[in-house]
């Protein structure tokens, strides 16, 4: 097992995609560690999408949590728990503070 993990590591990849990886489609490779691909989803008729569970999982996103939607019309779209996005500015005020205080 040290030696998977060591591998893993040495690779960039997960060990769980690494041990899990089943090569159903040639043209793509392990992705990176941390990077993830969960699938595809259809948008209904209202423009709600369910999250696959791997993903939901992943992130730690449970019934009740609010997610914000952000946009980039170059990059696309991003979700981002609301919680960690408020703890997120909150610590880059905190920085800018402690910077105008120097």
């Amino acid at each position: 097992m040290i030696a998977c993990d060591r591998m893993a590591e040495a690779f960039g990849v997960a060990l769980e995609d690494m041990l899990h990886y089943e090569e159903k489609n040639k043209s793509l490779p392990l992705p990176p560690k941390g990077k993830h691909m969960f699938g595809t989803v259809t948008v209904g008729a209202r423009g709600q999408i369910v999250l696959p569970k791997k993903a939901r999982e992943v992130f730690q996103i449970k019934a009740g949590d609010t997610i914000m939607v952000l946009g980039d019309e170059a990059q696309g779209i991003a979700l981002i728990k609301a919680d960690d996005m408020i703890d997120f500015v909150q610590q880059a005020l905190k920085m800018a503070n402690q910077k105008d205080k120097n």
